[in-house]
């Protein structure tokens, strides 16, 4: 009953209810629109950074933290039996760290010397590009942004310095064989790849790694001693961070767009209260209960959210599905700026996202639906009746 005649009023009103209807709906749209934006990124991230650098996840060496060059140089051992039979099934594969100073074009440059099987198929790098090379002193794999940073190209030669782990320097040419076009910038920005058994050459360090890389399914292992698994979660979190403090400025923008549909509302609900003063006196005259009168205008108000749903759906669903199919073209590569982030990206809705907003939306919908109605509740049918309901 409350209901047949909510939804007559609300209809009833016409333009009023369109305009409400038409910015809830807009401020929805661009709720979810810019929330799954934010997911899309975080995938991407996640996807690129499974699919180039750690596929199943990976176990560290007790002394290794990448952010710490320092650890570097106590960061390796040989493995652990477990692990090193994970290796010889070709279910994992070990890298070896090591800092190093490369000269490109007589430049000093810090970089991260990297050692990796060529022959490793776990994750998509180019690695193979490092084998065969018996002619050259140190065959090396760098990414495009290390190229564009050295000045160098395929087939140009630079001295590499570093320290082995009797604390000797050395020096020798290294060669780039293959420049890799990867979006993930942490095997970019910064860092050389050599073959594995070079490095553990190269560093006096036989058979020994930093950290060790395995498929994608394959169980956590035991007997590890003290070597650090390393899950996917733990491994992106960085980009959870960046993609998180960015969120703040994404959610003012949440507020202002929903304090300026909570307005309209609340507006729309008080001049409603205002003009049909007599009609909620006849009502209580009638015999409808205070509360029930009051719960009929914050149902009216609450509709707005359900038409709101449905205006989104119609409205702006095919521009949703459309950027969820096709994706955004993104105008600067944000690669450079040591962001795993897609140069077309795509939005990841999802059945939470779209049931939280959904439940944020309405409940906002109905408090400014409730407070202008509370009034109702101290009128008298009386006042009401000669047009005193909103003095």
């Amino acid at each position: 009953m409350l209901f047949k005649i909510a939804l007559k009023n609300l209809l009833g009103a016409r333009l009023r209810t369109f305009l409400n209807v038409l910015v809830t709906a807009f401020s929805f749209f661009l709720i979810l629109f810019m929330s799954a934006m934010y997911n899309g990124m975080l995938e991407h991230a996640k996807q690129v950074t499974m699919d180039t650098e750690i596929a199943g996840g990976a176990y560290w060496h007790p002394e290794y933290d990448p952010l710490d060059p320092m650890t570097f140089e106590e960061a390796h051992s040989a493995l652990p039996g477990v692990l090193q039979s994970l290796v010889d099934q070709k279910k994992a594969f070990p890298v070896l760290v090591s800092q190093a100073s490369i000269y490109p074009g007589g430049r000093i440059m810090p970089a991260i010397m990297k050692g990796i099987p060529p022959d490793q198929n776990i994750v998509n790098m180019p690695t193979d590009a490092l084998a065969g090379h018996d002619d050259i002193a140190i065959p090396v794999l760098i990414g495009k942004g290390m190229a564009s940073n050295t000045k160098l190209n395929v087939g140009d030669s630079f001295t590499i310095r570093w320290l082995d782990t009797d604390r000797t320097y050395d020096a020798d040419e290294g060669t780039v064989v293959h420049i890799m076009d990867t979006e993930n910038f942490k095997l970019d920005m910064g860092h050389i790849w050599i073959p594995l058994e070079k490095a553990q050459t190269m560093l006096a360090m036989e058979e020994e790694a930093t950290y060790v890389t395995y498929e994608k399914g394959l169980p956590s292992v035991q007997d590890k001693n003290d070597w650090i698994p390393r899950d996917i979660n733990y491994l992106v979190q960085d980009m959870e961070a960046i993609i998180a403090a960015d969120k703040p400025g994404a959610q003012i923008m949440y507020i202002i767009l929903l304090a300026l549909a909570a307005m309209g509302i609340f507006n729309a609900q008080v001049l409603s209260i205002f003009h049909r003063g007599r009609e909620i006196g006849t009502l209580m005259a009638i015999g409808m209960t205070r509360p029930r009168v009051v719960g009929l205008f914050t149902l009216e108000g609450g509709l707005n959210a359900v038409l709101a749903a449905v205006a989104t759906l119609i409205f702006f669903g095919p521009v949703l599905w459309y950027f969820g199919v096709y994706g955004i073209p993104l105008p600067i590569d944000y690669t450079e700026m040591g962001m795993i982030v897609a140069k077309r990206l795509i939005p990841v809705y999802t059945i939470g996202l779209v049931v939280s907003t959904t439940i944020l939306v309405s409940i906002i919908v109905l408090i400014v639906s409730y407070l202008p109605s509370r009034r109702i509740a101290r009128m008298k049918p009386t006042d009401a009746l000669r047009g005193k309901a909103v003095a």
